[in-house]
């Protein structure tokens, strides 16, 4: 059966990679879409460095994910 996914960022690779990380660390399963990369790699370019990765999550993880995400975004912006 197939789940259903949902676009929880869009970034840059560093921090999406970073994010990845912190989705893993709270139970939550990911994966990123890196459209910079593809369509370079297709002899292409599509988007810019600050947006150029996607990550999704799983639709049931939704919700736990956009909440673990505002609780980073909002500690980072602290800073």
């Amino acid at each position: 059966m197939k789940e259903d996914i949902s676009l929880v960022y869009t970034g840059s690779q560093v921090e999406a990679m970073y994010i990845l990380e912190i989705l893993k660390e709270n139970g939550i399963g990911a994966m990123k879409h890196d459209r910079l990369s593809s369509s370079v790699d297709a002899g292409w370019a599509d988007g810019s460095p600050e947006d150029a990765v996607q990550v999704f999550v799983e639709e049931y993880n939704f919700e736990k994910a956009q909440k673990v995400l505002k609780e980073y975004f909002e500690s980072r912006d602290k800073k």
